[in-house]
């Protein structure tokens, strides 16, 4: 067998590598018509590796094979059937017959097979996605790499499954990884990028359910921040910001009550955190500066689930034992040309409610001979107060704009995301959390999401930016924390609890 090496840190160029391949009527009887290169090498030559390999059968096929490199090698995954170009190659970029958008599309479609949505059409790039050998040896390889992520989640053995996801989920998380997904999912559309990762955060999850937290393996188990659950993308006049996190890599901020049932953390866990940050932002120059407007666009979460409806009743307590957005925290802060901000204002000021007082008097007066006279006064006032359920806040702290959404409990007024319900409360059919999302004064949308919109929130924030900065590039960076809490819909337990996600992005805009 012919095969390839790769550094045992990182992912090879498996696209430049099948490019390199001699045309299939040149290889060997010797080479058993078989190529391979590692995936996932071993640590020790003892050990087993993950190689991916091409099976070439009788020149008028092939097919490539992720499989684990035992003494007697165990397939994990097979591809469609590659027919040969006119040069007899795998893969051609001189020849309109090349089988790079075959094998791709073939990687996508195998990818969204774990995902519980199954796709209705086999998803197809636009033709620009192999416009340019660059781009698409970086759409082939990563495509790649994700597929075998998976792959490696449900089909690797047990003893070399560990090692080979900890190096896998190390070459999602890294920079040109990130680039390259972005660029993926634009090329994907809007539905196939939800079911994408959605089919990631399954595998993530099922992967961290196996890890035992007593085992002091934590290095191998994904936590927020991590730049696999978040990306961005800067326009002209909006910034983007696409989260997709599982809960259970979430971390607890805190929880209470005795520990729940076993089909109520199977429903909690198999949910994901989607959510979309989207900022408008506008550049006026003025004669002595250059202001920088920010507004809210669009804010909207949502949690889903992950699994079939029928499934999570079966194992579960159903999809609508879940947790639902309590808070929602961005911090907006220029990272570049600090130096030049002059000043920085927000447009919304803090509350000041206004009070309706009713004052109710009553006097009662009674005789009681032949010793005494009774007289009993009574005073009542009774204090009314409106509020809405979200309550919004904007703050500065230096050169940052805070901008804070609270859900507020509508029976007693506390923050929700930092408190728990009594006891009693748990008990009430009528409490507002029970049965929350057909209730006709719910604080979410009948998904159980929330959608911040600038018709309610679109208060802007400000910075005047020096004059002399005109023309040059300016970068953002967008920190958030969005708060998830779990009290019970329909299911009876005392357990609530409240985890929190945190991202972090990178945009920019020019001055001018």
């Amino acid at each position: 067998m012919a095969s390839s090496s790769s550094s045992s840190s990182s992912f090879p160029d498996v696209f430049s590598w099948i490019e390199k391949l001699p045309p299939i009527i040149q290889w060997k009887t010797e080479d058993s018509n078989n190529y391979s290169i590692n995936l996932c090498p071993s640590s020790s030559s003892s050990r087993p590796s993950l190689k991916l390999s091409i099976n070439n059968f009788s020149t008028s096929y092939s097919t490539l094979s992720i499989f684990a490199d035992y003494n007697l090698p165990i397939s994990l995954w097979t591809s469609k059937k590659i027919l040969p170009t006119k040069s007899k190659k795998i893969l051609d970029n001189n020849n309109e017959d090349d089988s790079t958008p075959i094998l791709v599309s073939n990687f996508i479609e195998d990818v969204l097979k774990y995902c519980s949505n199954k796709c209705s059409s086999s998803p197809k790039l636009p033709r620009t996605a192999y416009s340019e050998n660059a781009l698409k040896r970086d759409i082939f390889n990563f495509s790649l790499l994700t597929l075998t992520f998976v792959v490696c989640v449900y089909e690797a053995p047990t003893d070399l499954r560990a090692s080979c996801l900890e190096i896998l989920k190390n070459k999602l998380a890294c920079t040109k990884s990130r680039e390259v997904s972005k660029v993926l999912m634009r090329l994907m559309g809007s539905n196939t990028e939800e079911q994408w990762m959605r089919s990631m955060n399954l595998a993530i999850t099922n992967w961290n359910l196996e890890i035992d937290p007593t085992a002091n393996n934590n290095t191998a188990v994904l936590k927020t921040p991590s730049s696999l659950f978040s990306y961005s993308r800067s326009t002209l006049g909006l910034w983007k910001v696409q989260l997709y996190c599982p809960v259970i890599a979430m971390d607890v901020e805190k929880s209470s009550g005795p520990s729940p049932d076993d089909r109520l953390i199977f429903s909690l866990n198999y949910h994901q955190l989607e959510g979309v940050i989207q900022l408008n932002y506008r550049v006026s120059v003025q004669e002595k500066w250059i202001q920088v407007m920010v507004n809210t666009d669009n804010i909207r979460c949502d949690v889903v689930k992950l699994l079939r409806e029928t499934l999570m009743k079966e194992r579960g307590t159903g999809a609508s034992e879940k947790h639902f957005p309590s808070r929602i925290d961005l911090q907006i802060t220029p990272t570049t040309l600090q130096s030049n901000v002059i000043s920085i204002s927000v447009s919304k000021s803090s509350e000041n409610h206004r009070r309706e007082i009713g004052v109710e008097k009553g006097i009662e007066a009674s005789f009681e001979p032949p010793t005494a006279i009774g007289l009993h006064f009574s005073a009542g006032e009774t204090v009314t107060t409106s509020l809405k359920p979200w309550k919004f806040e904007q703050s500065v702290y230096g050169n940052t704009a805070n901008l804070n959404w609270f859900l507020h409990d509508s029976g007693d007024g506390r923050e929700v995301f930092s408190s728990k319900p009594s006891k009693f409360a748990l008990l009430q059919p009528k409490a507002w959390f029970k049965n929350r999302y057909s209730s006709a004064h719910r604080p979410f949308t009948r998904q159980g999401g929330v959608v911040f919109a600038g018709d309610e929130y679109g208060e802007s924030v400000s910075w005047k930016v020096d004059r002399g900065c005109m023309g040059r590039c300016m970068e953002w960076e967008v920190n958030g924390w969005i708060w998830l809490t779990y009290w019970p819909n329909k299911h009876t337990t005392f357990y609530t609890d409240t985890r929190k996600f945190h991202f972090k992005e990178i945009v920019n805009l020019t001055l001018g």
